[in-house]
């Protein structure tokens, strides 16, 4: 069902704000009626734009037609696609009023992939020439596009920019706040080695409790401190707690006690893994008004120490896109997606995990969106990226299996979603034993998705 502009859990008044954008571009419409006007509407959720377009569709077609226009793949030329709507349809030759709509720019790739140029350069280069070829059309002709498009759009095509008659922004709805499977895949194994301590939370305690009696704070009370809270973490986080709650209150407890020690002392590349952590337990819980400073944070002092051009820097900014993508902050989670995408080509070459992973996570953002034509070429080039160099027994691999079964399904294919189901299923066996909770329903889903 398409989005209405408000909602139960619409917070923000953003469903009087689009509203009123709504009524703006309405009017704007109706203003340019056998003009030629370039309006640019811009939307990140495609399911409220067609709810926008079939709104306008419902309350012109009294009085001024709309068509719907799609740009080509490869050649996504405007005017080419305005000149064959109007060559194809006799009301419009006969001087027919009309408002067009035009979309298919949010599925443009912005990565070359091995062309001379990107589908978006190609779209833009189009724009920029645009002016006097369209002379020819009297319609008001509504370009919609994402924020990442528009943030190029002035800059690639500027005479095109300099001719719109208005910009028209929508704010996409916030999601349920709930994980997106694609950010925290099921079949993701436990990587011990990530969280082993040295020491038991008995002996870090007594080591604690020593310095602290001979007032001592120095670097090692902090690391001391970040060691407990992580150990909290790691029961926490997989289950190996009788008491969760209070297992996350001393993970928190322990870890904010590393951080402000660790700022005291300036220990600042210790500093950067407590926040990391500490963001990371907060942004699991929800909290995300908590952990969005600390990422944010984290991200600076990254770029402080290591300089804005350095591999860890793309996963801060993975990290950071991630929070702003399960939060329904679609506009923010795209920048961020793409900036880290791009530094991990630049810096580690085309063929690398790293490289998957942004591809696999800005997909989810595509699927999050609706923008499914966008979403399934960067999920399949990911686990093929992934499968070349991670070999086909992977974790990682059986993650998009998995993830790529689910966009299948969601849409309803069922006939492609099974076997990647199945083959998902068949790696999990032996990263997870047989009788993993998780696996197991995921073993039965493709038989249960496919005769539902």
């Amino acid at each position: 069902m398409a989005p209405q502009f408000t909602t139960p859990r619409d917070e923000s008044n953003s469903g009087a704000l689009n509203e009123k954008v709504y009524d703006d571009l309405l009017v704007t419409i109706e203003a340019s009626d056998r003009i030629l006007s370039l309006l640019v509407a811009v939307c990140d959720d495609m399911r409220m734009r067609d709810y926008v377009i079939s709104r306008c569709e419902a309350e012109l077609q009294s009085t001024i037609p709309c068509y719907r226009l799609v740009l080509a793949r490869g050649e996504p030329s405007l005017r080419a696609a305005v000149a064959e709507l109007v060559q194809s349809d006799s009301y419009l030759q006969a001087g027919g009023r009309a408002a067009l709509m035009v979309i298919g720019a949010e599925q443009l790739h912005f990565m070359n992939l091995g062309a001379e140029r990107s589908e978006q350069d190609v779209f833009f280069g189009y724009l920029q020439w645009t002016r006097e070829g369209m002379r020819e059309f009297p319609y008001p002709i509504v370009l919609w596009v994402t924020h990442q498009i528009l943030v190029n759009l002035s800059q690639k095509a500027p005479d095109f920019w300099s001719w719109r008659r208005g910009v028209f922004r929508f704010i996409s709805a916030k999601s349920t706040c709930q994980p997106i499977g694609g950010l925290r895949p099921p079949l993701e194994p436990i990587r011990e080695e990530r969280y082993r301590s040295l020491l038991s939370l008995d002996a870090l305690s007594e080591l604690i409790g020593q310095k602290q009696k001979r007032g001592e704070r120095d670097a090692g009370l902090a690391t001391f401190y970040a060691s407990t809270g992580s150990v909290y973490a790691h029961n926490f986080r997989t289950g190996q707690s009788n008491d969760p709650k209070a297992d996350l209150a001393s993970a928190v407890e322990y870890l904010r006690k590393a951080v402000a020690l660790q700022q005291e002392l300036g220990l600042e590349m210790e500093l950067v893994s407590s926040l990391s952590e500490l963001a990371n337990l907060y942004e699991s819980q929800g909290h995300y008004e908590e952990a969005e400073p600390l990422q944010v944070q984290v991200l600076d002092l990254k770029k402080r120490l290591l300089g804005e051009d350095y591999p860890d820097i793309a996963t801060s900014l993975n990290s950071l896109a991630e929070l702003y993508h399960v939060q329904g902050r679609y506009e923010e989670a795209e920048l961020l997606y793409i900036q880290a995408l791009e530094m991990r080509v630049r810096l580690l070459g085309e063929d690398h995990p790293d490289v998957a992973t942004s591809l696999h996570n800005l997909a989810g953002l595509y699927e999050s969106q609706g923008r499914y034509e966008s979403a399934e070429p960067l999920y399949i080039h990911a686990l093929q990226l992934r499968k070349r160099l991670l070999g086909e027994y992977h974790p990682d691999v059986a993650t998009s299996l998995n993830n790529l079964a689910d966009f299948y399904s969601a849409q309803n294919r069922h006939a492609e979603a099974r076997p990647f189901y199945a083959q998902a299923a068949e790696l999990g066996k032996r990263f997870l034993g047989e009788t993993y909770p998780e696996l197991l329903d995921l073993a039965n889903s493709p038989q249960k998705k496919v005769d539902e």
